[in-house]
């Protein structure tokens, strides 16, 4: 078996585990069974179970990143060309379209595996994220800090991540849910149509008024900051 084979079949076997199992219950054992290689190819190529994780998000985030910064640059060059809240939203749409599917489910399994990142003890993981694909991310959230309404920093920090939410529970259950659809309304809703539809509610929800009284943000801001709450959650 070609060594590029060999690397595809571990993560193809991961990806579904870890989306179907959680991070914690699926062991390598059942991940080397799964791919039908043995426990030295796993540690050979990736050598720890953590690496191996993060090579599963690596393998969608790798391309979508690539994508969407150089997007992000063409942009730039042109800073009298403001894009609007719903077009930075359209942009992230257009770049997860245009990652190369493996099949029909990547969007939807990522999406699941990125929903298990933060649910999960996998402060590794998001360390990791944080490194290699923050530099990217920081300069999108600065286009969309620029759209969003003068709302205070901690409620931004929960809209993007309310955002986030809605994004995971739609897209990694958008099997069932496009059946419940087309049962209820006889309409065959395109996972690209889900996505797009997306777009203005979140912006919606991010152009909101603010849900923080004067009184809590004084008290958030007067808070002293711990050292556990600055750093990750370890897994």
């Amino acid at each position: 078996m070609a060594q590029s084979e060999t690397v595809e079949r571990i993560l193809d076997a991961a990806e579904q585990l870890f989306a179907e199992k959680g991070f914690a219950e699926t062991s390598l054992r059942l991940i080397t069974s799964k791919a039908g290689v043995n426990l030295a190819a796993v540690n050979y190529h990736f050598g720890s179970k953590k690496a191996l994780i993060q090579a599963v998000f690596s393998r969608f985030l790798g391309p979508f990143c690539s994508s969407l910064e150089r997007e992000l640059e063409r942009r730039q060059a042109k800073p009298e060309e403001k894009a609007s809240l719903e077009e930075l939203l359209e942009l992230l749409v257009d770049q997860a379209l245009a990652v190369k599917p493996r099949s029909g489910n990547d969007l939807s399994i990522f999406m699941r595996l990125l929903g298990l990142a933060f649910s999960q003890s996998q402060g590794h993981l998001r360390k990791y994220l944080e490194e290699v694909y923050g530099k990217v991310f920081r300069r999108y959230m600065q286009l969309v800090n620029e759209t969003a309404p003068r709302i205070p920093p901690l409620e931004l920090f929960w809209r993007v991540h309310f955002m986030l939410g809605a994004a995971a529970f739609s897209m990694s259950g958008i099997k069932a849910l496009r059946a419940m659809a087309e049962a209820d309304f006889a309409v065959n809703t395109s996972i690209e149509q889900v996505m797009r539809m997306m777009v203005p509610f979140l912006a919606a929800g991010m152009r909101a008024e603010t849900g923080i009284s004067d009184e809590t943000l004084a008290a958030a801001q007067m808070r002293p900051r711990t050292k556990s709450a600055a750093l990750p959650a370890q897994a």
